[in-house]
């Protein structure tokens, strides 16, 4: 068996427990509920903690759910819960600093801390001009880090390649290199104002370029001697076997290369679910790495051909996307087979099929890029991925976003052909791609309007 050697790091100190440094990989979920709800919340976060989850994340699109925090916080001790709870800020900064008041730790999103909200405009900068727009952060983020110094507040700084700010994308393009910067201008501050309980992610819908991204970002970081703990996910993953999977090749990747000290899959199920698939992926690592390198061992012709058993179909999948996620990313070949004489041929023929397309190699079937839902969404979320998948699951090659709302929604989607995003209480936007085609449609015609659009669109 192969020992897992953990790439170093700092330690981050969040409530009761600690990430990073030689301490277990953390495995985290995030609520659905509303967070003005207290019952709710604190009864889905229990189911989510008596899973196995470590930390608990609740979306705070306002000051009043930033309020709230503090009673979910208080319920859940009285009953002998003390697992941290994380904040989720977008858009308004000024929640931020109340969350930090309440939560063990809050996260921040870069691309939309400060700048507005995106419109994938080109904007123009003098390299003056774009030292002011950093002063902006600077001047906002200061306050905010000196509230959880008081309240000995952890902070997750998350970028998401789907938020990207205009500011960003204007300097950088769509590149690896622009989100990182988006992540290292707000980690800069941090380091001039000593504050280190700072957990870093950059997560994207498409692995190849979670993964790119997160090297480039440990390279960065390394050339800046900062070694800040990082949290490890490929948001939007989607559902069911293609969620693990495409979870599995994109987390599994880095995992094997000692990248990672928290992680999140992220399933549009209910968020206790998610659980034991991460416990899951974090046990099968050292494994895996053997499987990996027996793995690259065997490619020919393009082919990686690999050989594995497991107790069980589910993990089996798992093993064999994250033994060769990592290898097919970097296209050390296009091909995969897998051999096994417990299952069918049938089914490891679809699972490398599967796996080849959560590498974004060879497209065999409709990709759907679903969220999975926080208190921000306004709709059954479950319930309609499933309609949309029952009525478009023969359109090959498709790729069709289906988002909660609108914080990652059209970013996420420009690798879509199609998004239908939550605009409102009962009310549905679509997108071609990043175009709003359609705006604030009444829930109860949204799904046939999208399906009229393909149609349309496909001369049906």
């Amino acid at each position: 068996m192969f020992k897992y050697q953990k790439r170093a790091s700092s330690v981050a100190h969040v409530g009761t427990i600690a990430i990073g440094g030689d301490n277990p990989i953390r495995i985290q979920s995030m609520a659905t509920t509303d967070t003005n709800d207290t019952e709710a919340s604190v009864a889905q976060a229990k189911r989510i903690i008596d899973a196995g989850g470590e930390l608990v994340r609740f979306t705070t699109q306002g000051t009043r759910e930033a309020e709230n925090m503090k009673n979910i916080s208080a319920h859940l001790k009285a009953d002998g819960y003390n697992t941290p709870l994380v904040a989720d800020v977008h858009f308004t900064a000024h929640t931020a600093d109340v969350a930090a008041q309440y939560c063990e730790k809050v996260r921040i999103n870069p691309g939309n801390y400060v700048d507005p909200g995106r419109t994938f405009k080109h904007l123009e900068y003098t390299d003056e001009e774009y030292q002011e727009e950093l002063k902006k952060i600077e001047a906002k983020l200061v306050p905010f880090i000196n509230i959880c110094k008081e309240h000995h507040t952890a902070v997750r700084i998350g970028v998401n390649h789907g938020s990207l700010s205009d500011r960003i994308m204007s300097r950088y393009g769509d590149t690896p290199e622009g989100i990182v910067e988006s992540c290292m201008e707000f980690l800069r501050i941090f380091r001039r104002e000593n504050f280190n309980d700072v957990v870093i992610s950059i997560k994207a819908s498409n692995t190849v370029v979670m993964v790119t991204t997160v090297r480039l970002l440990v390279k960065t970081m390394d050339a800046e001697d900062m070694h800040y703990p990082l949290h490890l996910g490929v948001t939007e993953a989607g559902e069911g076997e293609d969620g693990r999977i495409k979870s599995a090749v994109g987390i599994g990747a880095l995992l094997t290369e000692g990248i990672g000290d928290t992680i999140r899959v992220s399933l549009s199920e209910e968020p206790e679910c998610e659980i034991p698939v991460a416990r899951k992926l974090v046990d099968l690592i050292p494994e895996c790495m053997k499987l990996r390198a027996e793995a690259e061992a065997s490619i020919k012709d393009d082919t990686i051909t690999l050989t594995l058993d497991a107790p069980d179909w589910e993990t089996f999948q798992l093993k064999a996307a994250i033994a060769v996620g990592a290898l097919l990313i970097d296209r050390k070949a296009t091909k995969l087979s897998i051999l096994n004489s417990q299952f069918s041929i049938i089914n490891l023929s679809a699972l490398a099929d599967s796996i080849l397309q959560a590498a974004r190699i060879k497209f065999t079937k409709t990709e759907y890029i679903s969220c999975p839902g926080c208190g921000r969404t306004l709709y059954n979320l479950q319930e309609t991925i499933a309609k949309i998948k029952a009525a478009t699951k023969d359109l090959v090659g498709l790729k069709i976003g289906i988002m909660g709302c609108i914080v990652n929604g059209p970013g996420e989607m420009a690798d879509a052909d199609y998004g239908y995003v939550g605009a409102g209480r009962g009310k549905i936007s679509l997108y071609r791609a990043k175009e709003c085609i359609e705006k604030n449609i009444p829930e109860a015609e949204a799904v046939d309007r999208l399906l009229e659009l393909i149609r349309k669109d496909r001369g049906q």
